[in-house]
C-alpha cells in the first residue's frame, strides 16, 4: 500500500537467514522479491523463530537496516502463497506489536468508487 509520502512495506513471506547484512538483503529484494532496493520502500524479513524481524530501506544516499528482537514471544509472520505481501504501515506496526496483520474483528477497510 502506498501511503502519503510515497513509501510501500513489503513483506518477505517465509523464512530468511538473519546472518544477511544489508548487502545480501538487498539481492535478496532484487532477486527473490523482484523490487527495487534503491526506491525507499521498506522491505520487512523475519527469521525462523520468529523472534527477530529486520526492515531494510534506502533512505537518499545510503541503505538503513533496522532490527527488532523479542526477548519472549514469536512474531505472528504471516504464512502465504505469494512470496511478497503488500503492506499498510498500520499493518506492520500490527505485526510488530505481535498482532496479526489482519486482527479478528477488526474493520475493513472500505473505498470508494462512486456515488451510490
Amino acid at each position: 500500500m502506498l501511503n502519503s509520502l510515497g513509501m510501500c512495506v513489503y513483506l518477505a513471506v517465509g523464512v530468511t537467514d538473519m546472518r544477511k547484512s544489508i548487502n545480501t538483503l538487498a539481492m535478496v529484494v532484487e532477486g527473490r522479491m523482484e523490487l527495487n532496493p534503491l526506491s525507499g520502500h521498506l522491505f520487512a524479513f523475519c527469521n525462523r523463530r520468529c523472534d527477530t524481524v529486520k526492515v531494510l530501506y534506502w533512505d537518499r544516499n545510503g541503505f538503513c537496516l533496522w532490527q527488532k528482537r523479542l526477548e519472549q514471544d514469536r512474531f505472528r509472520w504471516p504464512k502465504s502463497e505469494v512470496e511478497v505481501l503488500n503492506l499498510t504501515k498500520k499493518q506492520l506496526a500490527w505485526l510488530l506489536d505481535g498482532l496479526e496483520i489482519s486482527p479478528a474483528g477488526a474493520h475493513a477497510e472500505v473505498r470508494y468508487t462512486g456515488m451510490y
